[in-house]
């Protein structure tokens, strides 16, 4: 690939900037491994519903997750690979930096 454009170098920068999120990080990794509703998606992270569901909302804008409906409830699903790529990547790169520092339960600097 040659130098990417500034342009497409905003809208990565605008991806990483939704993924800053803990929770987000969660939810993603949730969906990656099946498609599901708020309430389930709620209990599995351990966040609230209201939370989740804003959540939800900003990575539905941001394009990274779908939803349909199905009767009355709405089912998340994300099946971009790049997506889910990005997610599992940055949690294997995590692990193997807490596996091999003697600091593991420290943050890494930002």
């Amino acid at each position: 690939m040659s130098d990417p454009p500034l342009r497409l170098c905003e809208d990565a920068a605008a991806t990483f900037s939704i993924l800053a999120s803990a929770v987000r990080i969660r939810l993603l990794w949730l969906l990656a491994r099946g498609e599901s509703d708020v309430g389930t998606l709620s209990r599995r992270a351990g966040v609230g519903v209201t939370s989740t569901s804003q959540h939800l909302a900003k990575l539905r804008l941001a394009g990274l997750v779908t939803v349909r409906a199905e009767g009355k409830r709405h089912v998340y699903v994300v099946d971009d690979p790049h997506v889910i790529s990005l997610v599992e990547q940055a949690l294997d790169h995590h692990a193997d930096l807490r596996g091999r520092s003697p600091q593991a339960d420290k943050k890494v600097a930002r």
